[in-house]
Formats: C-alpha cells, structure tokens, sequence
C-alpha cells in the first residue's frame, strides 16, 4: 500500500503528456515581477524553462507539472495550460518571426554587494528580488577581498561610492547621524583590512570586481555603483580624493593619470573633485548637482529593438511588454552617450538627448550590465524616503529589466554564443 501511494504522488507531480504551461508575459499578464521568481522557483527544482524572446512580451513555457501550476496560482501569475500542438504552433511562429527560444537550465547563485548595516535608501534589486522571492546573499568589502565572489554567479552592486566620498553627500549631510556612521563603519572596515584610507579599499574591491568577470561572473549595477566603479578603476595609480574625505589633497595631476583602459563601460570622462558639488563627473546625464528635469510625465526612455536570432543577450535583457519606459532619477540618472566605449551595446536610450539609459558589455569570460537610476517607480527618490512598494506595481516595465538581468545567467550557454 505505501509503494502505491509513493507511486500515486510520483504520477501526479509528472508532467501530463505534451502538455505545456505558457506564462505570457504581454499587457494581459496579472503580476510580471513574480512571474520571474516562479520561473528561478522551477530552476532551482531541476525543471528546465524555455524563455520565448520576443513572443508575447517575453513569454516562459515549462512542462506542465502540477506542482507549477500550483506555485503559479499561488502567487497569483496569469498562465495558460497549452496542449502539444498549441505548442508546435507557438514554435513555428517563433521560428517565422523576429523571435527565438533560449533555454533556462540553472538557478543562478545570486550575491549583493550591500554594507551589512541597513542605509538611508533602499535598493531597486533587493526590492525586486524580495518581492519575486528569488534567495540572494549580501557580502560586503571584507568577503570580496577574500576571495568570496568566485561562489556566486551573479553580484548586483548596491548603491555605492566605489571613489571612498561617501556619496559626496559631505555638503548637505556631513553632520547627520546616518553620514556619521557611513564613514565610521567605511574606515573601520578599511584598518581591518589594512588599507590606511577608505578609498584605496574601495578600488581594491573594485579590481576584485572586476577580475571576478573577467573570469567568468555576470555584474549588474545602478545608479552611483555604475560610474563610481569605473571612476576608481581610472584612477588606480592616482588621488582623486579630496581631504575631507581622506585627509589629504587630490594629486594636481591626477587628470593626466587616469587610465580608460581599466574601465567597464566608459571613457575619456572628467572628474569633478570639489566636495561641495554632489557629482563625481561629466558621466552622469543630466548632472545630480544642476539637473535638467522634463519632468515625470515627459521623461521616457526607449528600448532598442534586436535580432532574436542573431543577438540574444540584448534580446534577453530588453524583454518587456512596453518599449517605452518612464524615467526616473537617481545620484546617477543616465550616461553620457559620448563618453560610452564603442564597444559597449547601448540597450535603451533617451531619445532626443545624449542620455543612455541601460547598457551591457563583455569582459573576459564574463558582462556587465549597468542601469541608470535608483528606482523605476519612484522618480526621484531622496535619502530616507521609504521603499516602494512593488505589490503596488506588479506589472513594472522598469522593474522587469532588473529582473531579466537575474535570469540572463540561467541561458544555455552554447545556445548565446551562437
């Protein structure tokens, strides 16, 4: 009897023959963002997802095993169970259109790079993680340092200064409480590291970063992560840090000194050194310190349209049900489109302007895809206001594309390469 039993579940939990679940991710899909955490759910149980670029939004169809189905009621996504030959026309018109099937195979091993102690701003990725239900782990300078990268495949960088000036909220909030403990807890952790000034241990961890994707790893990062780690990497053998900061000047020839050639996405920048002034460099479109707003109803940013068959990984990252998306501000809001490496593929963009909104790129082994602003559903989002609450925004277009970038690793790999 209990052979039959362990028998009768087996059968149950087996996928009915030729049948598929279609998870449509168009206008008509209830909760996008948890759609994503159903689809890493089944990974992480051995269930292969196969994502259909370009077709409804971006659509993921899996074997139609009830314990899917169950998940998916559960947390309340819209899906349709398919009959096989459903399926074989899905197929054909993918294989007819604009349009390709990437097979997702392996929960990637998700890492943030977050300061241990919680912060005066929230972060776009935890949020969206926390509310898809994916598991990630936060580690921190000391677990870089050593080593700790190489278990993970996928490190999002949280809201950082990667120069070691705090933001360069010295102007405004030098004397609260919060800013206090930021630079208390940077500089205890630099002595307890060995590094004499909280700025050179940032570039050590920047070059930690670094080297971890040009072995292999996937790097996602917004708003000041994004300039501030190439700003350090430049300025690897020079002082660009000023001495309320560190305790010395900046080297007077430190523009002479920077290396290009060390950065991820961009180049031939200019640093702005002055502490009083809340910018890092000419990177940052329009600049935090003297923004030129259009205002939330005028500012939108378009995603660039690509090949399916030929350019899957852009095709992957810019999957969405709009191809229009609203902006929205942050320390830094957008690149400019003159200072980004040729070799570098622009994802979205302002148009109209020199704005590049979302890229991605190659190192090594490894990409890295960088995303300007802080919050997609928060306009301009100032320290200590309280997060967003993403089950008020379930079908985020902006939000989606944070969540594409948690799934890209989870392609087959032969099928990217070709």
């Amino acid at each position: 009897m209990k052979k039959l039993i362990i028998l009768l579940i087996v059968l149950l939990n087996l996928p009915a023959f030729s049948q598929k679940i279609l998870v449509y991710m168009d206008l008509k899909q209830t909760d996008h963002l948890k759609a994503y955490g159903v689809a890493y759910w089944a990974l992480e149980r051995g269930i292969n997802v196969e994502w259909l670029l370009n077709y409804r939004g971006g659509s993921f169809m899996l074997d139609d095993y009830p314990a899917v189905e169950r998940e998916l009621r559960v947390r309340g996504v819209s899906y349709s169970s398919i009959s096989g030959a459903d399926a074989a026309t899905i197929y054909a018109t993918i294989d007819a259109n604009n349009m390709d099937v990437v097979l997702l195979e392996k929960a990637p091993v998700i890492a943030i790079y977050a300061p241990p102690t919680k912060q005066a701003w929230d972060d776009a990725v935890l949020l969206a993680l926390e509310y898809a239900e994916i598991p990630y782990t936060t580690l921190w300078d000391g677990e870089v340092l050593h080593g700790e990268l190489e278990k993970y495949d996928w490190l999002h960088l949280h809201h950082e200064d990667f120069t070691g000036q705090y933001g360069k909220f010295y102007a405004n909030y030098r004397n609260t409480d919060w800013y206090r403990d930021e630079v208390a807890k940077n500089e205890k952790m630099a002595k307890s590291l060995g590094f004499s000034k909280v700025s050179e241990m940032k570039k050590a961890v920047a070059r930690a970063i670094q080297l971890y994707v040009r072995r292999g790893g996937f790097l996602f990062a917004m708003c000041s992560a994004t300039d501030t780690i190439d700003i350090a990497l430049a300025a690897k053998n020079t002082d660009i840090v000023d001495t309320v900061f560190d305790g010395d000047p900046v080297d007077p020839n430190y523009a002479q000194k920077l290396d290009y050639s060390q950065c991820f996405a961009f180049t031939n920048f200019k640093l702005i050194t002055n502490p009083m002034i809340y910018e890092y460099a000419n990177i940052d479109v329009p600049p935090s310190n003297a923004p030129v707003l259009r205002g939330a109803e005028a500012d939108y940013f378009t995603l660039f349209d690509f090949s399916a068959k030929y350019d899957p990984v852009p095709t992957m990252l810019t999957q969405d049900h709009v191809s229009a998306i609203k902006g929205f501000m942050g320390q830094t809001t957008g690149f400019a489109k003159e200072l980004v490496k040729k070799t570098v593929v622009i994802l979205g963009e302002a148009k109209g302007t020199n704005q590049v909104k979302y890229l991605h790129g190659n190192l090594g082994k490894g990409t890295f895809t960088f995303y300007g602003g802080h919050d997609p559903e928060d306009y301009q989002h100032f320290v200590n206001d309280p997060p967003t609450q993403l089950s008020l925004h379930k079908n985020s277009p902006g939000y989606r594309l944070i969540l594409n970038n948690i799934l890209f690793p989870a392609a087959r790999k032969k099928k990217l390469k070709t």
